[in-house]
């Protein structure tokens, strides 16, 4: 199979170009859309993360002797825990089904348009894991150089109990994660900001600024380095190298986030402190 797409097909800025001008009701009905997917999903976290950042500066402990837990054991009762977090990553995705379902009100072929398929794998991958480098050596270097600082807190990125199923239940934390953000904040807010005639840049800005709130909660420079990577992925997904697929996204996040939690998992707490994450 191939990746090239059908010439004769209109696809991604070009198909939106040809749309025909959407009236007033219309408008208003996509802008309550964005909305009310955003408040049950990645705005909603913004939301609680810029409410936590506030609390954080103004707590009696600094910023910098606080402490973000990610992917925490949610029972004591190891097949209990294991029950809570399969749950967790289910329902966390049901935001990633609704978006695909409202974008599918634009005729069929939303994977394929969204480029959520798996007609290139290796092109994917391969920028996928470029992807990946570029942002996650640097945003190693922007966390070791938050905390020195002051103004990011400590992430503890794994906080399972160390059983068969913790760097299983890790990796698709990782996936959902990919999935929800990439499919969501990108590709989603692409072409439905797109359907209200957005342009490229203040789509992007806007994708960058929503990641960049719900990090909040980690600090000031987690900010930061999510509205970096908000910016690199958007652009992304809009040029001529992403070509509107979201897949190369997913995976990039994914990659990130396996390295990330089950790294923190399995290295040993000497070696965490050498690399300023513990």
């Amino acid at each position: 199979m191939t990746d090239q797409p059908d010439p004769t097909e209109p696809t991604g800025a070009s198909a939106t170009a040809q749309l025909e001008p959407l009236t007033r009701h219309e408008r208003r009905r996509i802008g309550v859309e964005v909305w009310i997917l955003l408040g049950l999903s990645l705005g909603q976290s913004g939301v609680y993360a810029i409410v936590r950042i506030i609390a954080r500066l103004t707590a009696d402990t600094a910023l910098r002797d606080q402490s973000a837990t990610l992917n925490a054991s949610q029972s004591v009762r190891p097949y209990l825990d294991l029950t809570f977090q399969i749950l967790s990553i289910g329902f966390n995705l049901v935001p990633v089904a609704l978006a695909l379902f409202l974008l599918s009100a634009r005729g069929p072929g939303t994977l394929r348009r969204i480029g959520l398929d798996l007609t290139g794998p290796l092109r994917d991958v391969g920028y996928g894991v470029g992807l990946a480098a570029v942002i996650g050596i640097p945003g190693l270097g922007l966390y070791v150089a938050g905390r020195a600082l002051g103004i990011t807190v400590e992430v503890q990125a794994a906080a399972l109990d160390s059983t068969w199923w913790a760097v299983p239940v890790l990796v698709l934390a990782a996936l959902q994660n990919g999935l929800l953000e990439e499919i969501i904040v990108v590709a989603y807010l692409s072409e439905r900001l797109g359907d209200l005639r957005w342009g490229t840049v203040k789509i992007i800005v806007t994708s960058a600024l929503i990641r960049g709130s719900y990090h909040l909660y980690q600090g000031i420079g987690p900010f930061f380095g999510n509205v970096v990577m908000g910016i690199v992925f958007a652009w992304f997904y809009q040029s001529r190298w992403g070509r509107r697929r979201v897949m190369p996204l997913v995976v990039a996040h994914t990659i990130l986030d396996i390295v990330a939690f089950v790294g923190y998992a399995l290295l040993p707490d000497a070696w965490l402190r050498a690399l300023g994450v513990s």
